[in-house]
């Protein structure tokens, strides 16, 4: 019988005396090859830019349907499209926003195009949490706050995690774009070196949403508030740690309608500042059995600590809470028992549309873009219609519990 090859041994001592230099060259390494790859992408010149929206795409973010589009071009009324030589029509994200305008203006009905919150509406703050990765989690913040911004509202989007995927979407690489004091840990912070948040938000290439972007930076916060509070006998000199980004938010919340919170997935003082300043909460979930263990055990310490919060002083009246079913395989038979099984346990707190698991959406990460930025002829029509059919499916009924909160039909 043939004797199985030796392994090399692990050589201990190189690594072991030195671990840190060496995760730190690797991490070096692997920055500047992911800037090499980011130039080669998008020189340091280029801006981030969002494509023109096909006619059809346009009537349908904007309420209203393709042939009153095309009178309006034909009659120039409205912003003009642009046109290609076979006459095919298409708006850019700004012309969708100047379209509202134009429709709430000339006053074609009692509808409002234009669904920025009024009078007493309070700005909607949704929390998207997992305690498990690869929920989806990040890429259903980016959509929604995506979805949102297209269909006319005001939002902020808060890469509250210190691995800043959610910034990366949107272009900013945090080891590059992100500097020291530019994340929200410069408006929670304790020490005098602390900013308005005003300061450190940043555009997108979606009109309409801005981003606090996130690095490594973030960190410090948990580092800092268990000294503060041990400092301060659980007390900082203004307010509790937890009311912190509540209080950062508050210094902006006339410019926005909703503001999304990408949340770390870890129950740390960053969530737990998340949790008390959202109006809403959003757990992502995928069907697998090993996820939604790891779900039970996050939801078992999330109760406990929202109850700890409550009890001293946080704010835990939310207008609502959903698990997203995400990455769900249909055909997967086991995937179905779970979801049905999620159902009979969880009722109406489940979104009724789930995000299945798309090849578009995997592709159009890879470029650091996401299905709203890439064009339908890059994939299998098929394939890209089924992604965005979910999507609108599942930010739709979001902006239904968003609207219904502010007491609208």
């Amino acid at each position: 019988m043939k004797s199985p090859a030796k392994v090399p041994p692990f050589p201990q001592s190189a690594v072991a005396a030195d671990i840190d230099a060496v995760i730190s060259a690797h991490a070096r390494d692997l920055s500047e090859k992911l800037q090499a790859h980011r130039l080669e992408l998008f020189p340091p010149t280029a801006e981030k830019t969002l494509r023109a929206f096909q006619a059809s795409e346009a009537a349908k973010l904007l309420g209203v349907n393709s042939g009153y589009l095309r009178n309006l071009a034909l009659d120039g009324k409205g912003p003009s499209p642009l046109v290609t030589p076979s006459g095919r029509r298409s708006y850019t994200a700004e012309q969708l926003q100047d379209l509202r305008r134009y429709l709430d203006a000339s006053g074609r009905s009692s509808k409002r195009y234009l669904p920025c919150r009024r009078g007493e509406e309070p700005l909607q703050v949704i929390a998207v949490v997992n305690f498990k990765g690869g929920s989806g989690k990040t890429t259903t913040a980016a959509h929604l706050a995506q979805h949102l911004a297209l269909r006319g509202h005001r939002v902020l989007a808060v890469d509250l995690d210190p691995q800043a995927s959610l910034s990366s979407l949107h272009g900013f690489q945090p080891e590059f774009d992100v500097g020291a004091n530019e994340t929200l840990y410069a408006a929670i912070r304790y020490d005098e070196q602390r900013r308005p948040l005003r300061e450190v938000i940043q555009k997108t290439n979606f009109p309409g949403l801005d981003i606090v972007p996130a690095n490594i930076e973030l960190m410090e916060f948990e580092y800092d508030t268990p000294r503060i509070l041990a400092m301060r006998g659980g007390v900082t000199q203004d307010r509790l740690f937890f009311a912190r980004t509540e209080e950062a938010l508050a210094e902006v919340s006339g410019d926005y309608d909703v503001v999304i919170i990408d949340c770390p997935p870890q129950l740390g003082y960053l969530t737990m500042s998340a949790l008390c300043t959202a109006t809403a909460l959003l757990v992502t979930v995928h069907p697998q059995m090993l996820d939604v263990m790891s779900m039970c055990q996050f939801l078992l310490m999330m109760g406990d600590v929202l109850g700890h919060l409550k009890n001293a002083g946080g704010n835990m009246g939310y207008d609502w809470l959903r698990y997203l079913i995400t990455r769900y395989e249909p055909s997967d038979g086991p995937q179905t028992q779970m979801v049905s099984f999620l159902r009979s346990l969880f009722g109406q707190h489940v979104l009724i549309n789930p995000m299945v698991k798309s090849v578009a959406i995997s592709d159009a990460g890879i470029t650091k873009q996401t299905l709203y930025e890439v064009e339908r002829r890059q994939f299998t029509p098929s394939t890209y219609d089924r992604a965005m059919e979910c999507l609108d499916a599942v930010n739709g009924e979001i902006e239904q519990l968003i609207h219904a909160a502010w007491g609208r039909r």
